[in-house]
């Protein structure tokens, strides 16, 4: 469980959460959430979303939850009173708008605003996190949305240069040079600079956001058994190795590349605090193994704390109260844990005043 944050800021940690698809189970798991007295140890969540569609999943898990409509984050109390839930609405959907697994173009523009809206209260430090509940890319895209989904998005508002997608639970932490490509196009994608990129920001982000001043990080290799010199495949020799060769004299330590098949295993008996997989399923499929309901996704490389639930909308069962809390509350916590590390961080370290250079 998370401990209470301290900071010289702010005691208890104020984190935006986006209702998500209000067509998917994202309103019932922030019902299911807040009814966990354990969550608000130190935090302050702040729901961006639809009231309609908040209430109704209220109704739906007869929860004795209390809603609170604000404007801002600065109406929100010192502490977290029980059974209250704090919401900004940011639209006003009708019930035509939210049928359970068939999201309207109305309902697919308030879920895009509840992300920029609550992207904007955390870069502005309204609020001092972003957690976001899930989304259905689809939907989004049928309704004019551009970006590939929840990260790009994220990314254009922040107008991070490069941002690293991370998932993680209390015994792994994966971090992924390529994300959503076809198996075919990855060996193409590698390259020394971004496997060296997405080292360092993940070398960074364990620093400053974890709190662990030296991490430990395994690169898995591409091929079986790490190409056995070649004998499987060259990217370990010709890519991978040069890469980390150059990361030699960095201040943490950084191994591989590693047989696939056995790094996850010694990362998750402790041998390391995150390992850097080649694309999506090397490094998810262990993961969700052993996280498969308490893990986070975590963008890297953003100016701003964001953490995810690491599941979809679960059209299938929305609306049957079925759906499980347990991410979105590992997210919060994790999210709120994140940001006091990285106020600790800051500081410790703080930015050097600016440069007067007309003297």
């Amino acid at each position: 469980m998370l401990q209470t944050p301290q900071n010289p800021w702010r005691k208890i940690r104020r984190i935006a959460v986006t209702m998500g698809d209000p067509c998917g189970v994202g309103p019932e798991i922030i019902v299911k959430a807040w009814q966990d007295s354990r969550l608000f140890r130190g935090i302050l969540p702040v729901v961006l979303g639809d009231e309609r569609a908040l209430r109704r999943a209220i109704h739906l898990l007869k929860s004795p939850l209390r809603l609170e409509l604000i404007g801002d984050p600065g109406e929100l109390p010192r502490e977290n009173p029980s059974n209250h839930l704090f919401l900004h609405p940011t639209s006003h959907l009708e019930d035509k708008d939210i049928p359970y697994g068939n999201p309207s173009e109305n309902a697919c523009r308030a879920t895009i605003e509840n992300i920029r809206m609550a992207t904007r209260w955390t870069m502005d430090e309204k609020t001092d996190a972003l957690c976001t509940c899930p989304v259905n890319k689809g939907a989004l895209h049928r309704s004019g949305f551009s970006f590939p989904g929840h990260t790009e998005f994220i990314q254009s508002l922040t107008r991070s240069p490069h941002v690293v997608m991370m998932l993680a639970g209390s015994k792994l932490r994966v971090s992924l040079v390529t994300v959503h490509e076809s198996l075919a196009r990855v060996p193409a994608l590698i390259t020394e600079a971004l496997v060296s990129k997405t080292v360092l920001i993940t070398a960074e982000a364990l620093k400053r956001d974890f709190g662990i001043p030296f991490p430990r990080i395994a690169v898995a290799g591409l091929n079986p058994h790490a190409g056995e010199n070649a004998r499987f495949g060259r990217e370990e020799l010709e890519i991978i190795g040069p890469a980390l060769q150059r990361l030699e004299q960095a201040s943490f330590l950084v191994s591989g590349p590693h047989p696939p098949d056995t790094v996850f295993y010694r990362a998750f008996q402790g041998d390391f605090d995150a390992v850097v997989a080649m694309y999506h399923d090397q490094g998810l499929i262990p993961l969700k193994l052993v996280h498969f309901e308490d893990g986070v996704n975590i963008s890297l490389g953003l100016p701003v704390v964001r953490t995810s639930v690491d599941h979809g909308t679960a059209y299938d069962i929305s609306g049957t109260g079925r759906a499980s809390p347990v991410s979105l509350t590992a997210a919060i916590e994790l999210a709120a844990q994140m940001s006091a590390n990285r106020n600790r961080a800051k500081a410790s370290h703080p930015d050097p005043p600016p440069r007067n250079d007309t003297a």
